[in-house]
């Protein structure tokens, strides 16, 4: 019945450029689909953490000086670290500056 309607179940997809064993999708340079990247000034972080707690793939983490750093290689450049930083230490810069 789904069929008649268009709509495809997952296992009937054809297999592509898609992630289909358990753990690959650390192999993948989703960096790479981004247009803008963060950048942090320290002079103004405050160390509150909000760009790792909001950050939707996780690509922050914490030094042992307590500064958060993204890791580039999986950042998307969606902005909403920036956003969500209190102290507007975070600001997005094109990606070719």
């Amino acid at each position: 019945m789904a069929k008649e309607t268009g709509i495809v179940s997952w296992k009937d997809l054809a297999l592509g450029c898609a992630i289909v064993e358990p753990g690959s999708s650390a192999n993948l340079k989703t960096g790479d689909w981004r247009s803008q990247r963060p950048v942090t000034d320290y002079e103004k972080c405050i160390q509150c953490g909000q760009c790792y707690i909001f950050c939707p793939d996780m690509v922050y983490t914490q030094n042992e000086k307590g500064f958060y750093h993204p890791n580039l290689f999986y950042c998307k450049g969606c902005g909403i670290c920036a956003k969500e930083c209190p102290s507007d230490s975070i600001t997005m810069v094109e990606e070719s500056d």
